[in-house]
């Protein structure tokens, strides 16, 4: 009995150590993956033609996101202004030199489970991870 137990023990260890860093690298490429995401639709969104970000580029986001192997529902978008105005009506876009800012959020899901094994503190499922960005907009009528 000892001896199973200690078997059991050693493969847990043993799988830890060699799929550890796999899905390490699967938070790593999702949070790259998210900021590059940000950096675009700021790029998009601050130029001199638009001065916003509307729910037709969220959507193409969305539609981009879930081609990288998000599940698009679970993406949260929270635009901004450094001027108090929302950021998201083509009809009252942000001016040149307020900031328009995002924020993109994913939840970690079960990625830390093994983890959770054996015996590392670990995020909820719940929790989220996420990018942001702010870029000056460029718009001028």
């Amino acid at each position: 009995m000892k001896q199973l137990l200690v078997f059991v023990l050693l493969v847990t260890m043993l799988c830890w150590f060699m799929f550890a860093p796999v899905y390490k690298h699967v938070i790593i490429v999702r949070q790259a993956v998210l900021q590059k995401e940000v950096d675009y639709l700021l790029e998009i969104g601050a130029n001199g033609r638009h001065g916003y970000i509307d729910q037709s580029m969220i959507q193409e986001s969305r539609n981009r996101m879930e081609a990288r192997g998000f599940t698009p529902g679970e993406l949260v978008y929270m635009i901004g202004t450094t001027t108090g105005t929302g950021g998201t009506d083509a009809t009252s876009p942000v001016w040149r030199g307020a900031g328009l800012s995002l924020k993109l959020t994913y939840p970690y899901h079960r990625l830390f489970v093994i983890d959770r094994l054996v015996g590392i503190t670990v995020p909820a499922e719940t929790d989220r991870m996420g990018a942001s960005g702010m870029k000056m907009s460029e718009y001028v009528p």
